[in-house]
């Protein structure tokens, strides 16, 4: 006998529409903060060169493609682990445990330390802004139910 499973299709239905926002929150952050460096590195005139080299536009685009995946991932975690409970800590555990696995993950060691770590503070702010931006979102469409916890 087959035991009952909390997976239904409605139950899959809403991972689906949780990993979406997540993909696009993700994307939409790492775009902006991508351009937003792109900005820093020079005047208004370096910009539209910076912007049409493909090298610069497939490394966007990867790295877009990445970071929705990441989200998309991070958004089904999210959903799946705080289900209905308010805990602060646990839903700031979830963003935390995926900044921490992605800010290192994009930091070669031995390179931060001859920068005096600015690369893992870095990359650690910015995983934070992106995961953190999609919990809270995701919050905000779970509270709306516009995406429904999961049912324990």
């Amino acid at each position: 006998m087959v035991s009952p499973t909390p997976f239904t299709a409605a139950e899959r239905w809403e991972s689906v529409k949780a990993a979406i926002l997540g993909g696009a929150v993700a994307a939409t952050v790492a775009l902006a903060l991508s351009w937003g460096r792109a900005l820093a590195m020079g005047t208004g005139a370096v910009l539209p060169k910076l912007a049409l080299t493909s090298l610069w536009a497939e490394a966007t685009l990867v790295n877009g493609a990445i970071v929705a995946l990441s989200g998309a991932l991070f958004a089904l975690t999210y959903r799946y682990g705080v289900r209905q409970d308010l805990n602060p800590q646990l839903k700031g555990g979830v963003v935390l445990a995926f900044t921490l696995v992605r800010g290192l993950a994009l930091v070669d060691a031995g390179s931060a330390i001859a920068q005096h770590y600015w690369p893992f503070v870095a990359a650690s702010l910015e995983s934070l802004l992106l995961f953190g931006l999609t919990g809270l979102l995701l919050d905000l469409a779970l509270g709306k139910g516009w995406i429904v916890p999961f049912q324990s």
